[in-house]
């Protein structure tokens, strides 16, 4: 009886050494995170903490399995090259990089690494993959808008301001996407009686320039293009926009809960819970290339009516009532 205990006892301990041994040889996986806001931004919060829990939901724990390293470069560009070079060095198994702007540093600086991509609105027409379907390459992701969003943008903005007749369009030109959505909000302008001109976003002196400057004239409106410079100077563009008395619409919901007139647009927060899912089927052995890009199937309309009221409109109830939020 004792030998056969003994046995038991000594099989048990080769088993718990063995489990042990594994644990100690299996590599921690290392992830890294570019991303265009600032690191005291909240929705920095919101984004990452959703990104963590995806990953989290597969599986993958900080500190045991699992290593993530962020990146914040609070819209410069110049950062963004040299911050997607660092996460290079540092070999992780994918990179995940925030909007297009930040997403050509990371392809140029590795063509090897995965890369996972968030809040892109053209990949195709960048230059960042082949087709949706099959985007070849190192990358994949998530897209945020597409062109034909333009023709919404217009119509829920003519709806709550019919007086509009000129509308400024905030972009980033060095954004891919930025330049198409101009073009795009442009050739659909006619059908909504209005005319446009762009508006730059390079930094908070050229947007307070260029709000000062259109709002000149009477009968004016804004829209905001999706864009990391957009997202890093909301605050500044909303009160600009209440300054001059301007209607705008934004393409996020944390543009209108922030205090702008009304957003339409994706889930961002959604985006990354399920970047992280497409993050942990490559860490597992899935190419990106074989992951189709995605696009946003949701899109909210956000409306404030108290921002409304600041500047002297009284929201039609059909706007209220298509709305999926409103704000008082």
């Amino acid at each position: 009886m004792r030998r056969r205990n003994f046995l038991l006892a000594f099989g048990s301990g080769l088993a718990v050494l063995a489990v042990h041994a594994h644990a100690q040889t299996q590599r921690v996986k290392r992830v890294g995170v570019l991303s265009y806001l600032a690191d005291h931004d909240p929705e920095a919060k919101t984004y990452s903490a959703a990104f963590i829990q995806g990953l989290n939901d597969s599986a993958w724990t900080v500190g045991t399995n699992l290593q993530v390293d962020f990146r914040w470069t609070g819209g410069d560009v110049d950062r963004a090259r040299k911050y997607a070079a660092e996460l290079v060095a540092l070999k992780p198994d994918v990179i995940v990089a925030a909007g297009g702007s930040h997403l050509g540093p990371v392809q140029q600086a590795t063509r090897d690494i995965p890369i996972v991509f968030v809040q892109v609105t053209d990949p195709v027409g960048g230059g960042f993959v082949d087709s949706l379907s099959r985007p070849g390459g190192n990358t994949t992701g998530f897209t945020v808008f597409d062109f034909d969003i333009s023709a919404k943008l217009l119509e829920f903005l003519k709806l709550v301001a019919p007086h509009t007749a000129r509308v400024g369009v905030f972009r980033d030109p060095a954004n891919p996407s930025g330049t198409g959505l101009f073009g795009a909000i442009q050739a659909v302008a006619p059908q909504f009686g209005v005319e446009v001109s762009p508006l730059g976003l390079r930094d908070p002196n050229e947007i307070e320039r260029g709000a000062a400057s259109f709002a000149r004239t009477p009968n004016g409106g804004l829209v905001v293009t999706p864009s990391g410079l957009a997202i890093v100077n909301r605050e500044l563009i909303i009160k600009l926009a209440a300054r001059h008395n301007l209607p705008a619409i934004y393409p996020f919901r944390d543009f209108a809960t922030g205090g702008g007139l009304l957003s339409y647009g994706p889930d961002v927060t959604d985006q990354y819970r399920r970047a992280a899912g497409y993050v942990s089927r490559i860490l597992r052995g899935e190419k990106p290339a074989e992951l189709p890009v995605q696009r946003s199937t949701k899109f909210d309309l956000v409306v404030n009516v108290k921002a409304a009221k600041a500047i002297g409109l009284e929201l039609p109830q059909s706007i209220i009532l298509r709305a999926d939020e409103v704000i008082r």
